[in-house]
């Protein structure tokens, strides 16, 4: 009788592999991580502040109470100092060319870092002189965001990993992938550092994922979804205005600044 079902079934499957309306479809399942859902992180918004709507911001980061932000763009891209309640470009240094885009910053030792896009170069600034890079390094990947704990670098290039760097000499120490409760966690793009947890943005959404750098774990998540309509609808301008992008923290007054490529307004906030 088994083997008289078995045909039955074979001939079944034949007959619908032979009809041409026929639709494959494959059902998969999600695997599961094991990692427990992130939680959700509130901002408490206690500033707004202007923001030059001509940088598409790539880096940011609060040095000595100073913004130093890195833009892209190839010839557009740059590396600049702002004051933060004004908005207004103290100095800047242009840096980009027709086949140099620039990406993330942060300040190390005394040193400015920044990444590039898709040229694999990685200029190195004296922090009294951003006019011109003091040395370059090759960075074999595609170069998105940057931070650092107090003894290496560590970069994105927009997928789930985190790469860990000897800023000595650009090497890889140790690489490791980004995981939520439902998978790798891709575009990975601006980094910060804060209280040993590497906060993320996800490029093209409104999410700042919160990172255990240990074992690579999303442990919080940070929706800004329908802030550009709350404080600055009015202000957006289809085709420029852009995607969320740019986390800097100030470790002596414990504020986050939140901003976004070519935004009109940058926030300031304490994490809840």
């Amino acid at each position: 009788m088994t083997k008289y079902l078995l045909f039955a079934a074979v001939l079944l499957l034949t007959a619908c592999n032979s009809n041409n309306n026929a639709v494959e479809t494959t059902i998969t399942e999600t695997p599961l991580t094991g990692i427990a859902a992130p939680q959700n992180i509130n901002l408490n918004i206690i500033g707004i502040y202007p923001h030059d709507t001509s940088a598409y911001t790539q880096g940011l980061e609060i040095y000595n109470g100073k913004l130093y932000e890195g833009t892209g763009d190839y010839e557009t891209s740059s590396l600049r100092i702002t004051d933060i309640k004004t908005g207004k470009v103290e100095h800047k240094h242009m840096m980009g060319t027709s086949k140099i885009f620039g990406e993330g910053i942060t300040i190390f030792n005394d040193k400015i870092y920044q990444l590039t896009w898709q040229s694999h170069v990685v200029n190195v600034y004296d922090l009294n002189n951003i006019d011109r890079p003091i040395k370059t390094f090759n960075w074999p990947y595609e170069g998105w965001g940057i931070t650092h704990t107090s003894t290496e670098l560590i970069i994105s290039d927009g997928s789930a990993n985190l790469y860990f760097v000897n800023p000595d000499n650009f090497k890889i120490r140790t690489t490791t992938q980004v995981t939520d409760n439902i998978g790798p966690v891709n575009n990975l793009n601006e980094l910060e550092l804060i209280n040993g947890f590497v906060f993320a943005n996800v490029y093209q959404s409104d999410t700042i994922v919160k990172i255990d750098p240990a074992n690579g774990h999303v442990v919080g998540k940070i929706d800004l979804s329908g802030l550009k309509d709350q404080y600055f609808k009015n202000l957006l301008v289809p085709e420029r205005t852009d995607v969320l992008n740019g986390i800097a923290y100030d470790s002596t007054t414990k504020k986050i600044y939140i901003t976004g490529k070519r935004w009109p307004k940058m926030f300031e906030a304490f994490i809840n």
